[in-house]
């Protein structure tokens, strides 16, 4: 997992590459900024500058850009959540060049022309009507901007209609200056190559960039108070969400917390919550938990749907099992098992290249080191059965959770 090689370009931006005997290279450019970075009134803005980055430059028009990998059959994409923004590419080990140079032009040389940014805009508006259509997404940013309130973290990535209406050029180009830190970007490389043409290619490219190293403001979001909060719409079956903030990328307790909650509502069938309430009584064909870190908060939830008449039941039988882990101790071989099964998990999840190295990108800058496989696995091994109780009853407290239900009308 981290059988890796760093080197630090003068501009602070940082390449970090992994040797991997494979015709194919995954690479990704991981920048610290995302919605949380947004002013007042500009949600949607670091999500709409991910769009704009495939539109136009000073070298390519769209065409150009689209068509520089694809022509190759290599695969390049983006995404942006609260805290990060990505840019990542499979490819062809010949061509590891020509997405490096692809990179830092979409990067660093953007134009964010008018006529763009305004097609863009309705594209952007037709996505989030798309999510606004899928109740199970639409629950989970609701659910997120109750948790914190009027904190960045709680708005929602893609912004709203009318935000997204009101973002031009000028928001685009500041924002960029203001967050896009070359101390803060990781360029990260899984292929097969000497490190020495890997930092040849980075320093080509990336040597030039300009440095700029903008201190962020990141404001810690307030506690949230627990309730329970219904919105009617136009469906056919209920939603739940039902969850807290919970720890920090950082925290002592955050390990004790994955593990707890891959126990609770993780990965596959054999969970607590799928094997009560889809397999024991059938009321769900979705249950889920999740536990999503930050740099200074986290976020814990529970996500099920059912038929409205058995919507209460399913809520108890979730408050039932999250009791139990309040009140009973996990015995020996109980936290064994599920030590054994995240273990697994986690050890199988490694053969995806493209998400481990865009995860040992994300420890970097959060942390500057990453975990060797080892080392997490001994993290693991070392959670008690006294700090899962622990962690229950802080992040399963009844008077903190926060319950939203999407009600048919």
């Amino acid at each position: 997992m981290t059988d890796y090689q760093l080197y630090t370009l003068p501009n602070g931006i940082r390449i970090m590459y992994k040797y991997t005997p494979s015709a194919v290279t995954h690479c990704c450019l991981l920048i610290n900024a995302g919605s949380r970075d947004e002013l007042d009134n500009q949600e949607g803005l670091a999500h709409f500058i991910e769009h704009l980055l495939f539109k136009e430059t000073e070298r390519r028009n769209t065409n150009q850009i689209l068509n520089r990998l694809e022509l190759v059959g290599a695969d390049l994409n983006a995404y942006t959540t609260k805290e990060y923004t990505c840019i990542h590419a499979s490819l062809l080990n010949p061509y590891l060049e020509r997405t490096i140079d692809l990179f830092e032009d979409i990067v660093f040389h953007s134009t964010f022309p008018e006529d763009e940014v305004e097609k863009e805009r309705g594209v952007i508006q037709d996505e989030i009507a798309s999510y606004l259509d899928q109740p199970e997404e639409a629950i989970q940013d609701d659910f997120e901007e109750l948790l914190f309130k009027a904190h960045p973290i709680g708005k929602n990535i893609l912004g709203t209609t009318e935000t997204v209406g009101a973002l031009n050029r000028d928001d685009m180009q500041r924002f960029v200056g203001a967050n896009y830190n070359t101390d803060e970007i990781v360029f990260a490389v899984s292929g097969d190559y000497t490190f020495k043409k890997v930092i040849k290619l980075a320093d080509k490219y990336f040597g030039s960039i300009t440095a700029n190293h903008t201190k962020k403001n990141r404001l810690i979001p307030p506690a949230n108070a627990g309730g329970k909060h219904i919105i009617h719409k136009p469906i056919s079956q209920t939603h739940c969400i039902i969850g807290n903030q919970a720890y920090s990328s950082s925290h002592k307790n955050k390990t004790g917390l994955l593990l707890l909650n891959n126990l609770l509502g993780g990965m596959g069938m054999s969970n607590r919550l799928n094997l009560e309430i889809r397999e024991k009584h059938g009321i769900a064909y979705t249950i889920e938990s999740n536990y999503t870190p930050l740099t200074d908060t986290g976020i814990f939830s529970v996500y099920f749907g059912t038929d409205a008449e058995k919507i209460d039941k399913a809520a108890r039988l979730v408050h039932k099992e999250l009791k139990k882990l309040r009140e009973q101790t996990l015995g020996t071989l109980q936290l064994h098992q599920a030590k054994q099964k995240f273990i697994g998990q986690i050890a199988l999840a490694e053969e995806n290249r493209m998400s481990l190295i865009i995860s040992m990108a994300k420890s970097l800058i959060d942390f500057n080191y990453v975990d060797t496989l080892p080392q997490l696995f001994e993290k693991i091994n070392n959670v008690t059965a006294e700090q899962i109780l622990a962690i229950s009853n802080e992040i399963f407290d009844d008077s903190k959770l926060i319950t939203l239900l999407f009600e048919p009308k």
